[in-house]
């Protein structure tokens, strides 16, 4: 995976969050300037950090690689409320879905 990528997504990933990058890398141990480091792409995180970050970006690492997913945060959350509906409310909810991406 090239390097632009993971200072991209991880860039906009935080930025979706409402977080600095100093505070993200305070929050996760890590000197002020680490998650600076990884997104002006002077350095990668090992395979460890990328899972502290994965987890405080609140996303798996299939969900950070998922370029069609922009905001996955929120897709889950929504997801998990869609799975409590009836299977008619479902249905009206997939209609409003199609008429708003023009499928209909």
């Amino acid at each position: 995976m090239e390097t632009d990528y993971i200072a991209a997504r991880i860039t906009e990933l935080r930025m979706n969050m409402g977080v600095s990058a100093r505070d993200m890398s305070l929050s996760m141990g890590q000197t002020d300037n680490y998650i600076n480091h990884i997104e002006n792409k002077k350095s990668l995180p090992s395979m460890t950090a990328f899972f502290y970050i994965c987890e405080y970006l609140k996303v798996t690492p299939q969900e950070f690689f998922d370029e069609g997913n922009r905001q996955p945060e929120q897709l889950n959350a929504l997801i998990k409320d869609l799975k409590k509906l009836s299977p008619t409310a479902l249905a009206h909810i997939s209609g409003i879905v199609e008429e708003l991406l023009g499928k209909k």
